[in-house]
């Protein structure tokens, strides 16, 4: 589970426009244990949507990245969400919405002997929301390249306020420390493991989210602080040519274990299995499919019964299962070796929500959703 630290919902459409991590494999396979080895010179350009739980969330996004004499790599993001919210807390709580997010990142990479360093900072400007952020992180290649160990530090500030009252009200700052290791297990086969702990302090919660007590919107009060923890286990490996039924294409197959748990009690597991194939030398085809089962906050109720100092009616809080089902295909539409090649990107994600102790307070039934994100884009490396 991902920290909550925006004042809506739109904070999660992010996180679930996040989950089409279907890159392709085989860069993975074939670039995860070079760290001292720049990014390329690269430009992507995306158009990205997603509709579910009465939330439609669109927008463009762009990315350029530069190398400079081989030693530094420099890149940019701006990414733009334009969110029309109608969500279960949106419709029981307060009025339906619109409003534009916008975001820029920027990085720099240096190469210096076995070690790659990067320095990234990142601001989001929304009409009642400011974050920034800063970070930088660093891997050492060790045993001639089979193994990465990356360092990670990130600290970020929010502003938070309220739609029609000028200016803002409270804040909070976020502390994230990373440790990450690769191991290269034969020339097919490459594993991996990440714990990072975050600490968040200030106004964790929603100025516009209620919650319920004895029947009775109540105010949501969250405690001002939380630390987390999440570890993350991965293997991804070249299965060309074990399986011959499948014919003799390229083809590579992954899994991914995350467990996640903070001081509110939360403990969340997810676990994905992707699969990729090369159509000849023009297609490559990713598939994944991912469930999640997570566990209620210790102050989430659905309708409290008692008084107590927090209280929170945040579904991302309570307990829930998720699935997610999803595939891309990318087409190189021109390439010249040595020179540039250009590509096509399409993803779809279908997902699905469970909530097991939050009640739609129109139906009094647990409530559920379907998802459905689309992402179209066109990448560029010279």
């Amino acid at each position: 589970m991902d920290a909550i630290r925006g004042p809506r919902a739109r904070h999660w459409v992010r996180a679930v426009l996040r989950l089409l991590g279907l890159g392709g494999l085989f860069g993975g396979i074939a670039g995860g244990a070079h760290a001292v080895d720049l990014p390329p010179d690269h430009a992507e350009a995306m158009i990205h949507i997603y509709d579910g739980g009465g939330v439609t969330a669109s927008g463009p996004a762009l990315l350029v990245r530069k190398s400079i004499a081989n030693k530094v790599s420099l890149a940019a993001t701006y990414y733009v969400d334009m969110v029309s919210n109608a969500s279960i807390d949106v419709v029981t709580t307060a009025s339906p919405y619109r409003e534009t997010r916008q975001q820029l990142d920027i990085s720099a990479d240096y190469a210096v002997r076995d070690s790659l360093i990067k320095v990234s900072a990142s601001h989001g400007q929304e009409p009642d929301y400011t974050a920034t952020t800063w970070g930088v992180d660093v891997s050492q290649e060790l045993l001639d390249g089979l193994t990465t160990v990356s360092l990670g530090f990130t600290q970020g500030r929010d502003q938070v306020g309220q739609k029609g009252l000028p200016g803002y009200f409270d804040h909070a700052q976020h502390w994230q420390y990373r440790l990450g290791l690769t191991q290269v297990i034969s020339p097919r086969w490459l594993a991996s493991a990440n714990i990072e702990a975050i600490a968040d302090e200030g106004f964790l919660g929603s100025p516009y989210r209620a919650a319920q007590a004895f029947g009775t919107l109540v105010p949501e009060r969250n405690p001002r602080t939380r630390s987390s923890r999440a570890l993350k286990l991965r293997a991804l490996g070249d299965v060309s040519g074990l399986f011959g039924w499948m014919g003799p294409a390229r083809q590579a197959v992954r899994t991914e274990y995350r467990y996640y748990w903070d001081n509110w009690a939360i403990k969340a597991h997810t676990l994905e299995l992707g699969y990729s194939r090369y159509f000849g030398d023009a297609w490559l085809a990713d598939a994944l499919v991912r469930f999640n089962h997570q566990s209620a906050a210790l102050f989430y109720s659905d309708n409290a019964a008692t008084e107590t100092l927090y209280l929170s009616r945040n579904r991302q809080l309570s307990a829930f299962n998720s699935m997610g089902l999803g595939g891309k295909l990318s087409y190189t539409w021109k390439k010249v070796p040595g020179q540039y090649d250009i590509k096509v990107h399409g993803a779809y994600e279908f997902v699905r929500f469970d909530y097991q102790d939050f009640t739609d307070l129109r139906t009094g039934q647990p409530y559920a959703f379907n998802g459905h994100v689309l992402q179209l884009y066109v990448t560029a490396n010279f």
